[in-house]
């Protein structure tokens, strides 16, 4: 088996794609499957799935197909999704409610443990599980409860300063939901999330 990290993104990409798709089969009871049925409902060639699939070890029987339940908890294994990962939330907008509201976040193996923001009228309101707190301690409780991964749901003119601090706290990773590019040490894993671009994607063509 190869190392996920070497493996490329788009390989990544389509992994988790195949892995929501496996825990909707298990919700509805499918206990097997073939690369033809995966593929016909996420619109793919069942070639480059067996080809993705095949990056990291043989896991179907030839004429048989895939066990479902085995295969999801294989991903889960290759994408590092089967242990819990706690996330702190900056900016409880309605991005930030959404996500607080999430159930399916822990589900998933997503926690937000932490969540700050600057209005005086949302802080001290607990929003699903989570106490929201004054963004201006930012810097120090996460340095203090060492989480290592966050979310950014402020605004474009405030999400650098953001960014900034929680660089400076030890965050590792940054999930950013404003419509910028951040500016962050090569050492940080950014991933932008930009939905006019992403609707822009879905619209082209039409």
């Amino acid at each position: 088996m190869r190392d996920v990290a070497d493996a490329p993104k788009e390989t990544i990409r389509r992994l988790l794609f195949y892995l929501r798709q496996l825990d909707c089969m298990l919700r509805e009871g499918k206990e097997r499957f073939s690369s033809e049925d995966l593929a016909e409902v996420l619109r793919m060639n069942p070639a480059q799935i067996r080809k993705d699939l095949s990056y990291f070890g043989e896991f179907g029987t030839r004429g048989v197909g895939y066990n479902t339940e085995q295969l999801a908890n294989e991903l889960r294994s290759i994408l590092n999704l089967n242990k819990r990962w706690e996330f702190v939330l900056v900016g409880v907008g309605n991005i930030g409610v959404a996500l607080l509201r999430n159930p399916e976040l822990r589900k998933q193996g997503f926690e937000i443990v932490m969540a700050f923001d600057k209005d005086p009228r949302v802080i001290g309101k607990t929003i699903g599980e989570v106490t929201v707190e004054d963004v201006s301690h930012l810097r120090e409780r996460v340095e203090q409860a060492g989480t290592r991964l966050a979310i950014i749901a402020v605004s474009v003119e405030s999400a650098q300063e953001v960014g900034d601090s929680l660089v400076e706290a030890g965050v590792e990773g940054i999930l950013c939901f404003a419509p910028c590019s951040l500016t962050v040490p090569k050492t940080i894993r950014l991933v932008p999330i930009d939905i006019a671009m992403e609707l822009g994607l879905l619209v082209y063509g039409l």
